[in-house]
């Protein structure tokens, strides 16, 4: 039996975005689909829906409503499509803490972008996907404030990585200047929604797609020698 093809998928992505988590989950559903053909190294890269965010942080709805000029009864529909697409995916966006649910609440993502780089760059690319899924869970599932440098370092030191090192990444200045040359880059492509995920560096596939469009596309992908 050959070996199977090894291939790197940058996936620029959001914390914010529910379709980044989405899109992973049958991108890793169309990699199943593969096994003994393909095998494929996940690295997860800067993009920031709402760059502008302050640090307050903005109700989801008032944000909808503001960003999409959508009502109330519009946004309550669509959560409602995005908790089914979640669940044919395999992710559950509802509430898992005790209590009283809070609102839901969208934050600036600068910071866990820098985290997640220095992730990479400190403990590699399954470390780094292990943090980003860490993050959407705390955001989604959680409500978690992921702009807040004592909540990121919680979630960082969960998982193993360094606290003192993960702070003190969250007050490096040049991975800021990465993450911001990173997010350049997305521009330069003419990204400008995620997930967008570049496989090999090379061949762009965009949005969050069935898993058997994301098998057949990587399949594209080797036969091309790309």
């Amino acid at each position: 039996m050959s070996q199977p093809a090894h291939l790197t998928i940058d996936i620029y992505s959001d914390v914010m975005c529910p379709w980044c988590i989405i899109g992973f989950a049958q991108l890793q559903k169309g990699l199943s689909l593969l096994q003994g053909e393909i095998e494929a190294e996940v690295r997860w890269l800067p993009f920031e829906l709402n760059p502008e965010m302050g640090r307050e942080g903005e109700d989801w709805r008032d944000h909808v409503a503001r960003k999409y000029g959508r009502s109330l009864e519009e946004s309550s529909d669509n959560r409602g499509r995005l908790l089914e697409a979640g669940d044919r995916a395999g992710y559950d966006f509802r509430w898992h803490g005790e209590g009283e649910e809070p609102s839901t609440r969208i934050w600036n993502t600068f910071a866990a972008h820098k985290l997640l780089k220095w992730a990479l760059i400190e403990a590699g690319p399954a470390k780094q996907t292990e943090l980003k899924q860490a993050l959407f869970d705390a955001h989604f599932q959680q409500r978690r404030n992921v702009s807040d440098p004592d909540i990121l370092v919680d979630i960082a030191a969960s998982l193993g990585l360094d606290a003192d090192g993960a702070r003190a990444a969250l007050d490096d200045e040049v991975l800021g200047q990465i993450v911001r040359r990173e997010e350049a880059m997305a521009w330069d492509m003419n990204i400008s929604g995620v997930p967008a995920m570049l496989v090999q560096g090379k061949f762009l596939i965009p949005g969050a797609q069935e898993p058997e469009v994301y098998a057949n596309a990587l399949r594209r992908v080797v036969a091309k020698g790309l």
